[in-house]
């Protein structure tokens, strides 16, 4: 038997510590599943015998998952010195640290953006299938109804929970929440660097959820539907759970972030807009996600225990209620970010003072009040008319909070000196688009014409104008407005408009076209139609193609800009806010000393003419 020469255990150790933490994580959650499903399957009392079955799977997903976060350096670097150990994690250095666990909310930010982004990209090929399989009006590309709904499912799930419930919050908020309240670092570090492993691990789940067999209630995990699906629902539930708690973790750090981190000076008053969108996201999350994650939880043991929580012994209604408690605030979830972000922008690029700036913060603050009373209007066609009335009511109300924070950002525009900038002309796009979004959501609150429109196209180019029009729009003009920031590099204004141009008309030719289909009698969920939709589908399809071409263009050309663009100035846009008063990209600790916020942020009146003002005037001074 050979020995291992001591003088060479270092060497040993050292190469231990060099193997990638994703790579190690991969290598535990492996070793974790294979563990507890096979403990858990040969305690099964089935005949014949099965190695994976349902119960045994959801251990050894709970396995995998504990391996995955450990392995990505949540061992070394948290869990050792909660058990009173000394920690052993080194974080690399340069481009490695995205790829390991990191308590640096800047790189937990970038780790976010990067797997919301991945999410988005897996999301949009499965959304390309589905448009490909109804350029025809039979099944071709598919060759069960089956696989097509999975499609549906994973494209729906993956863009709600792990695109719109993350990118902004998750994402942007954990990177610039604290540089915005002239912080070092968030309230839970650690926890922020754990979280962010469950959204690549839950998406993974959702997208190979149809190896257990496919499932046929999108995004929504249907009950008692789910309970004549195949096991693929069970990742549907584990999945959708994994991402849940990562963002009801960044809720939780971001809430204490902006109560407890504030620099001295940043009242309320002064708190930046995009800050107050956070707030009250993130509340939205800490009161809605426990409530969801309990239905899935619900749903999951009602497929493999079984217990008859949604079924005929249950109320088959009772899931529905539970899923748009939640479901519908999700929607403001999303698009709360994206409204904040134009008030953030819009200032900045206009060069004038944010107009009614309180009325801005009531608006966000009552759409976070509002959007957990108008659930019901998703269930008007299993409603009593008498039901149907106050949550008709509360459905046309909200537009009167949204119409707040939509008006504070026509009011700033308002003869203000606009520069027509790649970020500017998205925002402007996300603003169109949102209100084609707005308005036919005021059809939908009208019972007469929700009963006729629910459940065809009509629904899906409504929510795809609120979501996509609002957020990812807004998203990407973020991506354009902060990429000096996230570099120091700066991208070329004609590519920039071209890529926003691209995607605005592919866009609207692709959704507007769902408003006519959706009245001419195009059910959703359906990839078999009547032929005379056939050729309307087929254009649709077309454009949808473009779009996902142009998403991906805007993907790729923001990478290369990062990695190789021209470098900027610190602060190219002259905004006055705290994050942009740190170098670009900010170093380890941003700022040097903790910053005095002495006046707010909005005020351009004293720079119209001159862009260039001195920091003394911008509203803050060093202690």
């Amino acid at each position: 038997m050979s020995r291992i020469p001591v003088a060479d255990l270092p060497l040993l150790s050292q190469a231990s510590r060099r193997i990638p933490p994703v790579f190690k994580g991969f290598i535990w959650g492996l070793v974790g599943f294979l563990a507890l499903n096979a403990i858990v399957a040969d305690m099964s009392q089935e005949t014949p015998h099965q190695y994976v079955t349902q119960v045994s799977v959801v251990f050894g997903w709970i396995g995998a998952m504990l391996g995955w976060v450990l392995g990505t350096g949540t061992w070394e670097a948290f869990m050792k010195p909660a058990f009173g150990r000394m920690s052993s994690w080194q974080e690399p250095s340069g481009w490695r640290r995205y790829f390991g666990y990191s308590t640096n909310h800047k790189v937990v930010g970038i780790q976010y953006m990067v797997s919301s982004a991945g999410g988005f990209v897996i999301a949009g090929i499965a959304a390309m299938l589905m448009r490909i399989q109804l350029m025809e009006d039979h099944m071709w590309l598919f060759q069960f109804p089956q696989q097509y709904l999975s499609t549906v499912g994973i494209h729906g799930t993956i863009m709600m929970f792990s695109v719109g419930t993350v990118f902004m919050v998750g994402g942007l908020g954990n990177y610039l929440i604290p540089l915005m309240v002239g912080s070092n670092s968030s309230a839970f570090p650690r926890l922020s660097g754990m979280s962010v492993w469950l959204v690549p691990f839950g998406i993974l789940t959702v997208a190979f959820s149809p190896l257990l067999g496919d499932w046929t209630t999108g995004w929504r995990g249907y009950e008692p539907l789910a309970q004549s699906d195949a096991d693929g629902i069970i990742f549907y539930y584990l999945g959708v759970f994994a991402l849940l708690l990562s963002s009801l973790i960044v809720a939780l750090n971001l809430t204490a972030t902006i109560i407890y981190k504030r620099a001295p000076g940043l009242t309320w008053n002064r708190l930046p807009m995009y800050a107050w969108g956070m707030l009250a996201v993130s509340l939205l999350n800490i009161i809605w996600i426990p409530e969801i994650m309990m239905t899935f939880v619900l749903g999951l043991l009602n497929k493999i225990v079984p217990l008859p929580f949604f079924t005929a012994l249950g109320s088959p209604l009772t899931y529905l209620q539970l899923f748009w408690l939640f479901g519908h605030p999700e929607v403001y979830i999303v698009v709360v970010p994206a409204l904040a972000l134009w008030m953030e922008i819009i200032p900045v690029m206009g060069r004038k003072t944010l107009f009614a700036r309180q009325w801005g913060i009531i608006g966000l603050v009552f759409v976070m009040l509002f959007s957990g009373l108008v659930w019901a209007h998703h269930m008007f066609p299993t409603m009593r008319n008498q039901e149907i009335l106050p949550f008709s009511f509360f459905t046309e109300m909200i537009s009167v909070p949204t119409g707040f924070a939509y008006m504070v950002a026509i009011g700033t525009l308002w003869k203000s000196k606009l520069q027509i900038t790649t970020p500017t002309i998205l925002v402007l796009m996300s603003m169109f688009n949102f209100l084609i979004g707005g308005l036919t959501g005021l059809f939908l609150a009208d019972p007469m014409v929700n009963m006729q429109v629910h459940d065809t196209f009509f629904i899906v180019g409504h929510f795809h104008f609120t979501i996509i029009g609002g957020m990812v729009f807004s998203s990407l003009a973020a991506l354009y407005y902060y990429l000096p920031k996230f570099s120091g590099r700066m991208y070329n204004e004609t590519w920039g408009k071209f890529g926003a141009v691209w995607v605005f008309l592919a866009f609207n030719a692709t959704f507007a076209q769902l408003f006519v289909i959706g009245l001419r009698g195009m059910n959703r969920w359906v990839p078999v139609y009547p032929q005379y939709l056939q050729p309307m589908n087929f254009e649709i399809s077309i454009f949808a193609i473009l779009l996902g071409l142009g998403f991906l263009f805007n993907i790729v050309y923001i990478l290369r800009i990062w990695v190789k663009g021209p470098v900027c100035e610190e602060n190219p846009w002259k905004s006055k806010t705290l994050e942009w008063q740190t170098a670009s990209p900010p170093a380890e600790h941003s700022f040097a000393s903790v910053p005095r916020v002495v006046s707010g942020f909005y005020d351009y009146s004293d720079d119209c003419k001159s862009p260039s003002a001195p920091q003394g005037k911008i509203g803050i001074a060093d202690t």
